[in-house]
């Protein structure tokens, strides 16, 4: 997947797993007679907590797709591939590894989806003496500067009063100053439960069948991972922005219409109902969340779906996926050790197995083994309020959702924990 590249270059472009978007900021200028992208694959950051198969194979799978298209467009592209001999298992010595390899004048990098993330950043440059270059993560509406004017001064950062400003910033569901439809939240609408009918046939999220790189690197998972928890029989994610694509189509033609409305249902055997499962790709940029608002606001339009459906999918993308990033990169990195309640008592092993006569842990921690996904209310209202009820300490708590989901990332958990 390498090409071999010997000489002095102008910069190096660190591109993470979470980061898979050809218009990224980081290219922009990039000049493939003197520039080059790094991407790594290392042991420290599948271990530093376990990961559930499902979330890793997901990434390795994603990343592998995405090098490959960019290396057809002509980039240079070193990619490290976790089973290399030379592979030195940890961001900054790869970092470190690459640099001394190809003496750039610069690191180039989007700010990393985790505080930890970019101080590896740092100290490798750092210790290298080289400039660094962080640029803006151009695949949010927000950035962090714009979340920080809005918290300073306030003392409560609600997610209602940030949501209102971004539909007003980027004229989302608006009719001139007011809100599409005359409410800003259309919440009470999305409670609507099956009772005791069960629900009816629905079309579950596209499927994607393995390719041979996603299988290859299911294999890799296997052997690397034996211990990791979950299983991998279901794998069935869209790995590339064109199957990303796909996957929203699919979402707004077949379920978008009763997502509102039963978007906070649970029903036994039915892990997905009218939800989108988008949040991988998204967390991964193969999807930009601009396009995804744009599609779902196209179908109130075309009048395929109500009003109550399309503000409630906007309300979680274009309101809490951004509100979270921003309180994350605002508190951080204090944030991680907050514990109000002082609670301490350790994640229960059943949390792992499912195994316990608790039928809505049992449930949701089952359907977590075989799918890495649950729904908001899955994990709030259920496994959230039980971490709480229970005591469970917060850093456990949010280490488990870490663990558990394949869409977990560090500014999501910490804010829901």
């Amino acid at each position: 997947m390498a090409k071999k590249y010997e000489k002095k270059i102008r910069n190096l472009v660190l591109i993470f797993g979470d980061q898979l978007d050809s218009n990224a900021a980081v290219f922009d200028h990039f000049d493939a007679t003197q520039d080059a992208v790094l991407m790594m694959e290392v042991k420290e950051e599948a271990t530093y907590i376990p990961q559930h198969k499902i979330r890793l194979a997901f990434f390795f799978s994603a990343m592998r797709h995405f090098a490959g298209e960019l290396t057809d467009r002509g980039y240079v592209v070193h990619y490290v591939a976790l089973d290399d001999p030379n592979n030195r298992g940890s961001f900054e010595a790869e970092i470190t590894r690459w640099a001394n390899k190809t003496r750039p004048q610069r690191l180039i990098c989007a700010r990393p989806g985790d505080f930890r993330v970019l101080e590896i950043v740092q100290t490798a440059a750092k210790s290298l003496n080289c400039e660094l270059d962080v640029r803006p993560d151009t695949h949010f509406m927000s950035t962090v500067n714009d979340f920080k004017s809005f918290a300073d001064g306030r003392k409560s950062l609600l997610l209602e009063t940030f949501y209102r400003k971004m539909r007003r910033d980027h004229d989302i569901l608006m009719k001139g100053k007011d809100p599409v439809g005359g409410n800003w939240n259309f919440d009470k609408d999305n409670r609507g439960v099956f009772g005791k009918k069960r629900p009816p046939k629905i079309k579950p999220p596209r499927s994607f069948r393995p390719d041979q790189t996603t299988q290859k690197v299911i294999k890799l998972v296997e052997r690397e991972f034996p211990d990791s928890p979950g299983r991998l029989e279901n794998f069935d994610y869209p790995v590339t922005h064109e199957q990303a694509l796909a996957a929203l189509g699919d979402f707004v033609k077949h379920r978008l219409e009763h997502f509102g409305t039963y978007q906070d249902a649970m029903v036994s055997d039915f892990p997905y109902l009218y939800h989108s499962r988008l949040s991988c790709v998204l967390n991964l940029h193969l999807l930009d969340p601009r396009k995804v608002i744009d599609d779902a606001i196209q179908a109130y339009r075309d009048k395929k779906a109500p009003i109550n459906s399309v503000e409630g999918f906007v309300r979680q993308i274009l309101g809490w996926r951004e509100f979270v990033r921003g309180v994350y990169w605002f508190k951080m990195p204090e944030y991680a050790e907050m514990n109000a309640l002082q609670a301490d008592l350790p994640m229960p092993a059943f949390m792992w197995t499912a195994e316990t006569e608790m039928n809505c842990i049992h449930q949701c921690v089952q359907q977590l083994i075989y799918y890495a996904y649950a729904h908001h209310i899955q994990r709030l209202m259920i496994t959230g309020n039980f971490a709480l009820l229970a005591g469970l300490a917060p850093r456990e708590v949010e280490e488990w959702y870490l663990a558990v989901y394949a869409d977990a990332f560090e500014r999501v958990e910490l804010r829901n924990t």
